[in-house]
């Protein structure tokens, strides 16, 4: 049964995967007390000591609600950036999510921190990406807890029910479905129905952290290039050397399959 587990968990959508087992571990550990809040949370000036604490633009996004939340939050987490992961065509590079997440993410805090003075932002990023997520499912039903609801009312389900549960959220959710709807126009509306360019197209830097150029992925395995190796026959175990016929040799260069 636990390897079961085991492989169904590695089998998940590496993104969403690694989001809530963040929130799950920052939240068990910050509730019973194995990690200090004091280490988590955003404030500016921790940004500003030297060294910088900038692993709080991070952490800031992981602690759930207490009790039912930590188990909650997670799972809607997750949900919502597996949809974003596996069935959006918007994106469809995994750099792309990423800047999503780090753009979005920026606005809630920005905004927060402008107007709301918050130091924790998970459940504007939970409803942004359902928000998302959801937003061009036009004429298809989903389900929220028990509820068969359209698609795109989601992330209003989602303030309706903080708005009955947990009041204190919702200023944060709202600020989450303006971040959401800030990125769709910037990256969609703005390009497509005004004509202006993508004011937050994914910047070449993101794309070298999800893309090691010496990391080659494969169904089968992962392989590392040394450095200074060619991107050729050799990267797949095969060699264009004096044991092929002379016929082959002059074919041009080859293409891997599989």
């Amino acid at each position: 049964m636990s390897s079961e587990i085991l492989d169904a968990y590695w089998a998940a959508p590496p993104m969403a995967r690694t989001l809530a087992t963040a929130i799950f571990v920052t939240s068990v550990s910050v509730y019973t007390s194995l990690l200090p809040v004091s280490w988590i949370y955003f404030s500016e000036d921790r940004l500003l000591r030297l060294p910088p604490e900038i692993w709080r633009l991070a952490t800031a996004f992981f602690l759930s609600g207490p009790q039912i939340g930590i188990i909650l939050d997670p799972y809607f987490a997750y949900q919502s950036l597996k949809q974003l992961e596996t069935a959006n065509l918007k994106f469809a590079r995994k750099e792309d999510l990423l800047w999503y997440l780090m753009t979005v993410g920026g606005f809630i805090m920005l905004l927060n921190r402008i107007f709301l003075g918050g130091y924790f932002f998970l459940h504007g990023l939970i409803i942004a990406m359902a928000y998302t997520a959801n937003q061009d499912l036009r004429g298809v039903k989903s389900t929220y807890f028990f509820f068969t609801v359209p698609a795109q009312a989601v992330p209003y389900c989602m303030l309706v029910g903080s708005l009955l549960m947990s009041p204190g959220l919702v200023p944060l959710q709202i600020t989450g479905i303006i971040a959401a709807h800030l990125h769709d126009f910037l990256t969609r509306l703005w390009p497509e129905f005004g004509g202006g360019p993508n004011l937050l197209a994914t910047p070449a830097f993101v794309s070298h952290l999800v893309q090691t150029p010496r990391v080659l992925q494969r169904d089968y395995g992962t392989a590392i290039r040394p450095p200074g190796a060619q991107a050729s026959g050799s990267s797949t175990g095969a060699s264009a050397g004096s044991l092929l016929p002379d016929s082959w040799k002059t074919r041009g260069s080859g293409h891997r399959l599989g």
